[in-house]
Formats: C-alpha cells, sequence, structure tokens
C-alpha cells in the first residue's frame, strides 16, 4: 500500500490517478477528501497531519508527505513524520529553496527542519525539492476569464517552473522504484520563462489576445497574503523577483529520471486551457 498525502492538490491528485493506474493499493489523504475525488479502488481518508488520526495506516510501503501552508510553518516536523516511520518509505515534497534560500524562514528553513525528521526517521527516504510550479499560473484564471488579462511583478525575469504532473510521476518513480534511496532531487521545467512569456503561452492555446500588466512587488504582496503567510509570501516574491543563478538553473532530474524531457510550461498552458476559457 501506499499513502499519498496532500491527495487533493495539483501534485497529489495526479500521483494518487498514476499510481492507481500502475495497480498499486493506494490511499489518498487530504483534510477535506471524499470517495468522489479519488479514482475507483482508491481508499480516501479526511485527515490533517497536524492532528494525526487513527485512521492512517499504521504502516505501508511507502508514504508521499505533502506539508502545507500553515503546517510548514507551525508544526512540529517530528510530531508530523512520526507516524509513518514505520512506513517502508518516505517520499517527502519540499522546496528548491532549501538549497537555494537557506536563511528563508519559509522555504529554507521550514523545509529543512522537516527534510531533517525524515532524514532521522529510521525509514528510508527521498527528499524532492522543486522550483516554482506551472500551476502558479491557475492565480491568473480569473482576470483571464474577466477581461484577458494577466497582472504579475517582474514580468522580464526567467524561471524554469516546473509542471505538477511531472514532480507526480518523479514521486511515482520514487515510491516504487529502485535507486531513490537518501536522494535529493531538484525539479525544474526544461527551460526559464518569463512572466510575459508565460501569458504568451495562455493566448497562443487560448487562441485569443491576453493583455500583460506589470505589477508592482507591494501590489503582487498584496494579493499573495490573501492566501499565504507573510514569510511564504516575501520569500517567494525574492525568488521570482531576484532568482538566484542555481534558481534559474535548468535541472536534469526530471529527465533524467522519467527518461524523457521536462513538460514546457507552453505543453502545460494547451493542457490547462480549458480552465482559463
Amino acid at each position: 500500500m501506499i499513502v499519498v498525502t496532500g491527495a487533493t492538490g495539483n501534485v497529489g491528485r495526479t500521483l494518487v490517478r498514476l499510481l492507481a493506474e500502475q495497480g498499486h493499493e493506494v490511499t489518498a489523504v487530504a483534510r477535506r477528501i471524499t470517495p468522489a475525488d479519488v479514482p475507483p479502488g482508491v481508499r480516501a481518508v479526511a485527515a490533517d497531519l497536524a492532528q494525526p488520526s487513527a485512521d492512517l495506516p499504521a504502516t505501508a510501503d511507502a508514504v508521499f508527505l505533502l506539508v502545507g501552508g500553515d503546517l510548514m510553518m507551525s508544526g512540529d516536523p517530528a510530531v508530523v513524520v512520526a507516524p509513518f516511520a514505520d512506513y517502508g518509505r518516505i517520499v517527502l515534497l519540499s522546496s528548491q529553496g532549501v538549497v537555494t534560500r537557506p536563511d528563508s524562514l519559509s522555504h529554507g528553513r521550514a523545509f529543512a527542519a522537516y527534510e531533517r525528521a525524515v532524514m532521522h526517521s529510521g525509514t528510508e527516504w527521498t527528499v524532492l525539492r522543486p522550483g516554482g510550479f506551472a500551476s502558479n499560473a491557475y492565480a491568473w484564471v480569473p482576470s483571464v476569464k474577466a477581461n484577458r488579462t494577466v497582472a504579475a511583478p517582474f514580468g522580464d525575469v526567467g524561471l524554469p517552473v516546473v509542471d505538477p504532473d511531472d514532480i507526480a510521476a518523479v514521486a511515482a518513480a520514487a515510491l516504487t522504484g529502485p535507486g531513490h534511496a537518501g536522494t535529493s532531487y531538484e525539479l525544474t521545467g526544461p527551460a526559464p520563462t518569463t512572466p510575459v512569456q508565460r501569458a504568451a503561452a495562455l493566448a497562443a492555446a487560448l487562441g485569443e489576445e491576453i493583455a500583460f500588466v506589470e505589477q508592482t512587488r507591494e501590489e503582487a504582496r498584496a494579493q499573495l497574503l490573501a492566501f499565504m503567510p507573510a514569510p511564504v509570501a516575501d520569500t517567494t516574491l525574492d525568488i521570482i523577483g531576484t532568482p538566484t543563478p542555481r534558481e534559474r538553473t535548468v535541472s536534469p532530474d526530471v529527465e533524467r529520471i522519467l527518461g524523457r524531457p521536462a513538460t514546457s510550461f507552453a505543453d502545460w498552458a494547451r493542457r490547462n486551457a480549458a480552465a482559463y476559457a
């Protein structure tokens, strides 16, 4: 059995589907999840990792561990990881910021604490460190739908954003295959793209014009604070505004693990164009 936490998110939902299609027994865990949210044959368990549930399997072959939002900033990593110590393998979704922003309270120190807890759990482990997600462009859905406009800061700053489906595919490989124990992977897309270029890719996918509006950092921060803690928002803006050389660099890990190139943002946009229509 494989347990997938964060099972209704951009990575977890695809990961559950991939594992089920491969014939694995899967338990999908999220705070608010119902059987309607998962493929047939997958067990859905509503649980909050801040308050580990007795419904979680006492043991399993592997677990995909996603620690989101408030729990990342305020949870006790040892307590969160402890229920999975008797599992055969832990694959942790961490952040590239552990190596590129080690002094950041959120992307650096908070994720590093969870990495240490996993590495010291006594269980076989693999750590995934993605950069920015292509799916962050879902934040543009309301404005694209309303008036075919994208507003974002740092319009000409490029980063190799990664398709969450590629993260899920790498996670599936790490959960089920040999050769990944004790390894950390950095996951990026195949090439840097700027917000202006991503807006153009969405326009091409829709077959319509999309206007790009440059935001100030302050305007963008106000939007981010509506759904993320201030330290996360501030570090996010630092990354997308003044990325380090490593954050701009394309990692070979997705292609090396999957045997194919990482998915481009343009391909992500074509696959998800219906969300903006």
